[in-house]
Order: structure tokens, then sequence, then C-alpha cells
């Protein structure tokens, strides 16, 4: 019995990407995380010392 043969429309695979819902409403710039790294780790070092 021969098969027809069926084309499937072209997709990505089911992969999908919604770069929209991914927005974080808090903000930071790289130097205030950089800068409260900084912080923690003076005051754990602080802490450990007294």
């Amino acid at each position: 019995m021969p098969r027809d043969k069926i084309s499937m429309p072209s997709s990505s695979a089911g992969v999908l990407s919604f770069y929209d819902e991914e927005r974080s409403t808090i903000k930071l710039k790289p130097t205030h995380v950089v800068i409260l790294a900084v912080l923690i780790g003076a005051a754990v070092i602080y802490l450990q010392v007294i």
C-alpha cells in the first residue's frame, strides 16, 4: 500500500520564545550589583572579626 507524501508546514519545531514576558520590574546597573556584593562581603568579614 503506497503512502502519499505529506509535507508539514515549516515551523520552529515547537520552540517558542517569549521575550515580552521575561522583562523584570527591578532594573539594576552592573555597578550597583558590584558595589552591593563588595558591601556584603565587607559586612561578612567585619562580623567574623568581632
